[in-house]
């Protein structure tokens, strides 16, 4: 009787390991790939000759891309406000922002469409989630100039 309690024993001790993917959440993120695509206009941007306006939006395209990625990643914060005076609604505001570190993200196709600047990008959560364990993050003041 003891040899079956202990053959029992080591078969659910056995389905418990951590093992799948459905216990170990690097294990199901380890190949997630989240995509994202970035905008911006040629035309409004600051520039004297046409290729630095393009060149210019390239960049803002690729920012763009950047944030769309870290939306999906860490969400949309947003802020709201709404005043009433009188009983009538006065002046409502709504901002959004979002604030996340992305690491590895690949620009897969950087191209002009028409006026606008497109920049699709990857991003591999596995490789991310590794790429976190090499460095710090510092934070960037938000008073720095912006070269673009």
């Amino acid at each position: 009787m003891s040899k079956w309690l202990a053959v029992m024993l080591l078969i659910v001790i056995s389905g418990c390991s951590a093992s799948n993917s459905a216990t170990n959440p690097d294990l199901t993120r380890s190949n997630e790939r989240v995509f994202a695509v970035g905008y911006a206009s040629i035309s409004e941007q600051n520039g004297r000759t046409q290729e630095e306006k393009s060149l210019r939006a390239m960049r803002a395209s690729k920012l763009d891309a950047y944030r769309e990625l870290s939306e999906q990643i860490y969400g949309l914060r947003i802020s709201a406000t709404t005043s009433l005076s009188n009983q009538q609604l006065g002046p409502e505001n709504t901002d959004g922002a979002v604030d996340g570190i992305i690491r590895g993200a690949k620009v897969i196709r950087s191209y002009p469409v028409g006026d606008s600047y497109v920049t699709e990008m990857e991003l591999n959560l596995g490789l991310m989630e590794r790429m976190k364990q090499h460095g710090e993050v510092f934070h960037v003041p938000n008073n720095q100039q912006i070269m673009f």
